[in-house]
């Protein structure tokens, strides 16, 4: 019986392991607001101080799904969103030319760097990345994100009539992306379904939304 339980202790040991890797955080790392988007970053990141070739490194970084080199850096810090299993490594984009993008790779403390692209369709804006992860998997509420987010509206203005409240939603559809507002259908606990303007993003680019990628 003893080497029971301690079987059924080490699985779901390894179970909870394998999950925590690929679940989605309650928080993000979104601490700064001023980005253009997410950038898929690959294995081998190297960072310069300007976005030219020969421009100083400001940076040299490895990783692989379970660790990352120097060891000083974390998979928070580095990526706004990680999960290994669907290959997601996606860093937050500051600035950005034809051939570069500026990212930052430490959510901590701001620090960023230039990283050149290794391909253009890597990077996608806010609106971009809402549209296609928003859509497939649906979005949730961030937990830091004020209780008026909840207000879905008939219109993408904060002045615009309240039509609804979203009430511990089980899932939130995504219709349609428009500036800072999404149009979302809700199907909360009551089960009454409820459709309406809500906001994702404040006009300083604080995120209120983000898409529940699973």
């Amino acid at each position: 019986m003893k080497r029971v339980i301690i079987f059924f202790v080490f699985v779901l040991a390894m179970m909870q392991a394998v999950l925590a890797a690929d679940v989605m955080p309650q928080s993000v790392s979104l601490k700064y607001t001023a980005t253009l988007g997410l950038y898929q970053a690959s294995n081998e990141i190297t960072l310069r101080s300007e976005p030219r070739d020969g421009a100083p490194i400001v940076h040299s970084i490895r990783w692989n799904e379970k660790e990352v080199f120097p060891e000083t850096i974390k998979f928070s810090d580095l990526f706004v969103v990680f999960i290994p299993s669907k290959e997601l490594a996606l860093m937050a984009v500051t600035d950005e030319t034809e051939d570069w993008v500026e990212v930052i790779y430490n959510n901590e403390d701001g620090s960023k760097g230039w990283m050149k692209k290794d391909d253009p369709y890597k990077f996608m804006s806010w609106l971009n990345f809402y549209n296609m992860y928003g859509r497939k998997y649906g979005l949730y509420v961030l937990k830091d994100a004020p209780e008026t987010v909840n207000d879905m509206r008939s219109a993408t203005d904060d002045n615009a009539q309240v039509v609804s409240r979203m009430k511990m939603p089980k899932f939130i559809k995504l219709h349609a992306v428009k500036g800072n507002w999404v149009l979302v259908s809700v199907s909360d606990l009551d089960e009454t379904p409820k459709t309406g303007y809500v906001r994702w993003r404040a006009d300083n680019g604080v995120k209120y939304l983000f898409p529940a990628i699973k």
